[in-house]
């Protein structure tokens, strides 16, 4: 059995398709967290070394092989691909992708609006590489196959270090505790425990792809490369030099779009204020979000720069991006 005519996803075949990453890092000595190189281990050996997944009908594929700082349109591309071919397959009932922790919420949210999938996407990751003392990987690979098994997943979410998290929500928060990840204001969807799920809150509903969708998708795929945007943070004593600089830039790939990270309530140092409406004036589409990790930013009367309330900095930049691309 695999996806019927309400979404319901039963087991099928869990596809996992590899990135790279600290999952599948490498160092000389096991007690090295830091100093290792990432993106050495095969798909298979991933696998292989996590525990609780044998008789399980699974298929591994090596997408890429990238330290995820180094993320690029061409992967998304190649990774999105391998997605719309499997998820088409009626044998497949999920789809779990190993991926490096530095831009993973970038990729999550990506698939997310690009695809809206039905059948469960599930994300996964390592804060330690994979010849760790207690390597991280082994157990959070097991419990997104597992996750990506129930009948309550749906959609793009990520697991790591037992916590459950929506695509949407999904950032990055510590840059070294297994637990690397949070949901903000929402809250995680549940956690992994024992290899079973307990539900926090509602995974999302499925939803089928509209021609806005199927725009955006096509035109990503097609692309040479995504609408610049560039992606400032508005901080004491800040000036509106660097829009200006942007501005002045020759470029093949002229400013498209500007994304300010505001203090607080997404306010902005008046000065990189000013030089943003200059942008804006000049025909840049410029927009505020906020630099805290919670929170929303909430309109009010006689703001020049509009917002994307809901978005962290990295979101909306990528948001804005996909916007410029589908126009």
């Amino acid at each position: 059995m695999n996806q019927n005519s309400e979404g319901f996803c039963a087991p099928g075949i869990t596809v996992v398709l590899a990135t790279g990453g600290t999952i599948a890092g490498r160092s000389a000595h096991a007690d090295d967290h830091v100093g290792y190189v990432a993106a050495q281990v095969a798909v298979a050996d991933l696998l292989a070394a996590a525990p609780g997944l044998t008789g399980l009908p699974l298929e591994g594929e090596q997408v890429a092989q990238i330290d995820s700082k180094d993320m690029s349109l061409q992967v998304w591309q190649a990774l999105v691909r391998r997605l719309v071919h499997h998820l088409a397959r009626p044998e497949v009932g999920s789809v779990v992708i190993t991926h490096g922790t530095d831009t993973l919420e970038e990729t999550a949210y990506l698939l997310h609006v690009l695809l809206q999938p039905t059948k469960p996407v599930v994300l996964t990751c390592a804060m330690r590489p994979a010849t760790a003392l207690m390597a991280d990987g082994p157990q959070n690979i097991s419990d997104a196959v597992a996750l990506a098994r129930h009948p309550a997943s749906s959609g793009v979410v990520v697991v790591c270090a037992g916590q459950v998290h929506a695509g949407l929500d999904v950032s990055k928060v510590h840059n070294h505790r297994l637990d690397a990840f949070d949901s903000g204001d929402a809250g995680a969807l549940g956690t992994m425990e024992v290899g079973q799920l307990r539900q926090l809150r509602a995974f999302a509903a499925p939803v089928q792809p509209t021609a806005v969708t199927a725009l955006r998708l096509e035109r990503f795929l097609s692309a040479v490369a995504l609408p610049r945007v560039a992606l400032l943070t508005s901080h004491a004593d800040a000036d509106g030099d660097g829009v200006r600089a942007w501005l002045a830039q020759p470029s093949a790939r002229p400013l498209r779009g500007m994304v300010v990270a505001g203090t607080g309530n997404g306010s902005v140092n008046q000065l990189l204020e000013a030089a943003l409406a200059e942008a804006q004036a000049g025909g840049v589409r410029v927009v505020r979000t906020t630099r805290c990790a919670w929170g929303a930013v909430l309109p009010r009367p006689g703001q020049m720069l509009p917002e994307i309330s809901s978005l962290s900095a990295v979101k909306a930049r990528l948001a804005l991006a996909l916007e410029l691309l589908a126009s």
